[in-house]
């Protein structure tokens, strides 16, 4: 049997913690967690691991030594990766702004510092800004609005989850900054994808979610049986999306869901 629950938003580890509690209560025979706040969520993990409940950690980390398994993506290579695209796709200096989400997701920070990092590199980074968000479209709307009017120099966003890339896509189409403003952002859905056709975002960088769901549980049904793990941290894959490459069929694939 699989329970699955989540909070109201992405920003509530508090219900995160009172839901893995729950699960501790009723005495669950391992748990799969991806974690809101990477240190807030850490003492509910561990109330987890002493009682001899193993847990699987997937896409987001949380700060324990006790999880059995982590299962996600290599989020600072992605923001490097991110990065780079922007280095190439501009040969000038690069003014950055980066739209990231709550300040202790410790996937937003990988990313951004990625990101930063292979910019800062390469000795064109004009200047870098960066605004947290609450984790929702319309803060990224409105963060990357005032950031834009602030610092109308910036040719460069990084947006780094799927409500960023949507809530800067829009700011950049409504200011009409389309055509001076490259976006690189993560993760897709309709939305994102066709602004990548349209050339509103210029590149999707786009990890693996069915990957780490189905291998999360494919891992809690080992710890639970006693069988043995090949490794107790799998990387799952990232690509990045252009216009260029979109259409390719393993491509569609990955950014749309067919349902059967």
């Amino acid at each position: 049997d699989m329970n699955f629950v989540a909070p109201v938003n992405e920003e509530n580890y508090e219900e995160q913690n009172t839901m893995i509690r729950a699960a501790i209560r009723g005495e669950a025979r391992a748990i799969i967690v991806s974690a809101i706040d990477y240190n807030a969520n850490a003492e509910a993990v561990n109330e987890a691991i002493a009682v001899g409940i193993p847990v699987v950690v997937i896409d987001s980390d949380v700060n324990s030594e006790g999880v059995a398994c982590r299962i996600m993506t290599n989020n600072y290579l992605a923001g490097r990766m991110a990065g780079e695209q922007a280095l190439r796709n501009n040969e000038g200096e690069l003014t950055v702004g980066i739209i990231n989400y709550d300040i202790n997701s410790a996937n937003g920070q990988a990313r951004e510092r990625g990101f930063c990092d292979v910019v800062n590199e390469s000795g064109r980074a004009a200047n870098i800004y960066t605004v947290n968000c609450i984790s929702t479209e319309q803060s990224a709307y409105d963060e990357t609005t005032a950031l834009l009017i602030e610092h109308p120099e910036i040719n460069t966003l990084a947006a780094l989850n799927e409500l960023m890339s949507l809530g800067s896509g829009y700011a950049v189409r409504d200011m009409g900054l389309a055509d001076s403003v490259d976006i690189y952002a993560f993760d897709s859905n309709v939305v994102s994808v066709g602004m990548l056709e349209s050339g509103e975002i210029e590149g999707l960088v786009v990890q693996n979610p069915y990957a780490m769901g189905y291998l999360g549980v494919e891992t809690a049904y080992r710890l639970i049986n006693g069988l043995p793990l090949q490794s107790d941290h799998i990387d799952t894959t990232t690509t990045y999306v252009s216009e260029a490459n979109m259409y390719d069929p393993d491509i569609q694939r990955m950014i749309f869901r067919f349902e059967g």
